[in-house]
């Protein structure tokens, strides 16, 4: 009886290092993995109340995270947790109107925003943040259908 718990502790613990390994490799996987960014058709983005003359909003796989060209700038926007991060330009590979951007170049802190505010108007959903406590301000807005869905 003794041998046959101390087999089953064994195959326990043999499982329990199985599911930490193929953990570990699945978030290497992901975090080498390339994300691929498509153009979002309508969308706008408005800096302190005006438009930037170049800019461009690209959408990724996952609902509410969208990838920002402002003049030379990219920010990564994720609508859901209200953060910003700066992404180096060197690391975005332009195709076209896609771009790709690997998961590993992310980085890891948010850049400081403040006053937060989304906004469901219909046919546009709007994300508007100031950079900063006393920074300028942007607006995203997003094309959705009349059920509230994203439209792409």
């Amino acid at each position: 009886m003794r041998h046959r718990a101390l087999r089953f502790v064994r195959w326990l613990e043999l499982l329990v290092v199985a599911i930490c390994l193929f953990g570990a490799i699945a978030t290497f996987a992901q975090k080498s993995a390339t994300q691929h960014w498509k153009t979002l058709p309508f969308a706008i983005v408005r800096y302190n109340d005006d438009a930037p003359k170049s800019w461009n909003v690209y959408r990724g796989d996952r609902k509410g995270i969208y990838l920002v060209r402002l003049w030379k700038r990219y920010l990564l926007i994720d609508t859901d947790s209200q953060n910003v991060f700066e992404i180096d330009p060197s690391k975005i590979k332009v195709a076209g109107e896609n771009v790709e951007l690997a998961a590993a170049d992310i980085p890891a802190d948010p850049i400081d925003t403040a006053e937060w505010k989304t906004k469901n108007s219909g046919p546009v959903l709007r994300h508007k943040f100031r950079f900063g406590q006393t920074g300028n301000f942007m607006e995203l807005q997003i094309p959705v259908m009349p059920n509230g869905r994203p439209a792409y």
